[in-house]
């Protein structure tokens, strides 16, 4: 209808649920190289690398 107004009600709650979604969606796809690594690298380098990178998605998390 063109008359009526464009903006709907949204959902905050909605919102919020896509957006921890999106985060742990792209967590997952960046850890898979990680895992794949683990043969080929110094097991001191790979526990930081990890470490650092869940450290990020934990701040990342506590933020939202």
């Amino acid at each position: 209808d063109p008359k009526s107004t464009a903006r709907l009600p949204f959902s905050l709650h909605f919102f919020l649920i896509a957006i921890i979604f999106l985060i742990f969606d792209v967590e997952i796809t960046l850890l898979f190289p990680i895992i794949i690594s683990l043969k080929t690298s110094n097991t001191t380098y790979y526990l930081t690398t990890l470490s650092f990178f869940i450290l990020i998605v934990l701040i990342g998390l506590l933020h939202e």
